[in-house]
């Protein structure tokens, strides 16, 4: 199975960029896109199903035009799982699983902490969400997270480590984070695959900061230990050009 993961930073926007065309050719199985920035009633759903995806699943946030996360498959789901169930993360639409026979696979998208009241969130978020996935996994034990965790786990995920230590996103408490959520049963996937490659998820839109590759590797694709065996390749597709991040890649065996 092919899974792709992309913030596309606004769907709408992203089609109008050609978004489309590049799902036909990219052909995931699954793809999970996160911060699609729209309603499900103000988008066109033939189109998707055109390109082959007729089972699409889409959780915004309350307020229009921010946030909000979706999973389109090729393959109808036995269950779909909106939110977490808890008010203070799914108010925002950052969390959507869909449930296959052998496995599940979740799309994400972690806060980003741009000012103190945001970093305090988004804190508070990453705490929560993994005592959730530590009681999810009980029951769903064959679990792949996709998504932005608007994170940087190590100095090799980050264009200038040393500059931007004191940047949330690449913040002590934020890396030890996501060590601890990998060290409690996930295996980061491209990391996995390619243990010494540097390559970003992620750049600015200032600064000409794309060109000159000055990013971060903030989009990953979790996957549960059990599934460790299962996992065949991992990239980074930084030739898609519909957002200030590219997708990332997962192909496992069933």
């Amino acid at each position: 199975m092919k899974i792709i993961s992309y913030n596309v930073n606004g769907i709408r926007a992203a089609i109008n960029k050609g978004f489309l065309d590049w799902l036909k050719v990219a052909d995931p199985d699954v793809i999970c896109l996160q911060e699609i920035k729209a309603l499900k009633e103000q988008l066109d759903l033939s189109v998707f199903e055109e390109a082959g995806y007729n089972y699409h699943y889409w959780f915004s946030a309350q307020r229009k035009g921010y946030s909000g996360v979706a999973i389109l498959s090729k393959e109808k789901p036995d269950h779909i799982e909106y939110g977490t169930g808890i008010e203070s993360m799914d108010f925002e639409g950052r969390n959507l699983r869909a449930d296959f026979n052998n496995f599940s696979i979740m799309s994400l998208y972690l806060p980003s902490g741009t000012n103190i009241a945001r970093l305090e969130h988004k804190l508070e978020y990453m705490a929560m969400f993994q005592e959730y996935v530590n009681k999810l996994k009980k029951t769903i034990p064959n679990l792949i997270i996709c998504g932005d965790y608007n994170i940087c786990h190590e100095e090799i995920d980050i264009h200038n480590p040393k500059g931007l230590k004191n940047v949330s996103g690449f913040l002590p408490v934020e890396r030890e984070w996501i060590g601890a959520f990998i060290d409690s049963g996930f295996i980061d996937s491209f990391r996995f695959v390619n243990p010494e490659k540097q390559q970003y998820s992620w750049w600015s839109y200032r600064a000409n900061a794309r060109a000159n590759n000055k990013g971060w590797r903030l989009d990953y694709a979790m996957v549960a230990e059990p599934l460790q065996e299962n996992i065949k390749r991992a990239v980074i597709l930084s030739d898609a050009v519909h957002s200030d991040h590219c997708p990332i890649l997962l192909e496992i065996d069933k």
